[in-house]
């Protein structure tokens, strides 16, 4: 990774923590209109709006509540209540979707034991609705706290109502996918978006790709349906290139991008014949998410400056 691309990436995940910068932004009529290039709104009817459209054009979607910064348990359980209002929806409506969960929005910093018994909650309700859950991973200071947590609710609701995601940037990462895959938990790969040091991730883009393909490859073989989650098309093309060498057909993995982001990679990928899923976020608390997507690509920067400037 270039010295400057770090910085400017190192600079917007420091701006995304910043408390007082996620009020003023969400102020600005002219940045929430931006971040809807990402944001698929800011409640649940829009989301669900959104992922109609998506829906009819071939592609399946997990939603995201955004809301990564609960103080109290009573949040806690108001990000429980919204999870089960989305099951819900998605089951009255037929909407071709599941959800993903942050662990942090269930209380994982406040008491990883609360955390736990808010997400049970919500994958005791998917499992009812013959729906299904992804835990969402966050910073490496909860990797190991995340995974105990999705263990322990696989081994209650099983293999077919949560899963795991997995980041290609963290060095241990490669040994989480040979245990979690030996004990068929569904995983969904992805490179990573928080800032990490040295001392727990690849710091340079090739080695991060070159763990990815090497995760890649553990998920292929192990025989359970994960989720690749990339818009390099490269890494598209190494996983359809080891899928046809191991004899695999379309529907024995799908894969899976970001809201807004690749439309065409992704409705290119369907109409070839492979599954495509969405990850839609949706809520009032965008900004940090948005941030997070603009440190990764520095295009995403430009566009937001180019719709500044036209107002």
């Amino acid at each position: 990774m270039g010295q400057a691309t770090h910085l400017s990436r190192a600079a917007l995940m420091f701006l995304s923590r910043r408390e007082g910068l996620k009020e003023v932004a969400t102020g600005v009529p002219a940045l929430r209109r931006i971040a809807r290039r990402f944001i698929a709104g800011e409640t649940l009817e829009e989301a669900v709006s959104a992922v109609k459209e998506l829906n009819a054009r071939g592609l399946t979607v997990s939603f995201d509540h955004l809301n990564e910064a609960v103080r109290n348990a009573d949040e806690t359980l108001d990000e429980v209540r919204e999870y089960q209002r989305l099951l819900a929806r998605i089951d009255q409506l037929g909407v071709r979707g599941n959800v993903s969960l942050k662990l942090t929005q269930c209380g994982l910093l406040l008491d990883p034991e609360l955390a736990l018994r808010n997400a049970r909650e919500v994958v005791a309700d998917a499992k009812r609705r013959g729906s299904f859950v992804r835990v969402d991973m966050e910073q490496g200071e909860v990797t190991q706290a995340t995974l105990d947590v999705v263990r322990a609710l696989h081994r209650e609701f099983g293999e077919p109502h949560v899963g795991a995601v997995l980041q290609s940037y963290l060095h241990r990462t490669e040994a989480d996918a040979r245990a979690l895959c030996a004990e068929r938990i569904r995983i969904r790969l992805c490179k990573g978006a928080y800032l990490e040091g040295p001392g727990i991730a690849f710091q340079d883009k090739k080695d991060v790709d070159e763990n990815y393909l090497r995760v890649m490859r553990i998920l292929l073989d192990s025989g359970l349906y994960h989720g690749i989650a990339t818009h390099d098309e490269r890494m598209i093309q190494e996983t359809l290139a080891y899928a046809r060498k191991k004899g695999l057909p379309p529907g024995a993995f799908e894969f899976q991008m970001l809201y807004g982001i690749r439309r065409d990679l992704q409705e290119r990928l369907v109409a070839e014949g492979h599954p495509v899923r969405v990850y839609v976020p949706y809520g009032k608390h965008w900004y940090p998410y948005f941030m997070r997507r603009l440190a990764e690509r520095p295009a995403n920067v430009w566009f937001v400056m180019k719709n500044l400037v036209k107002g």
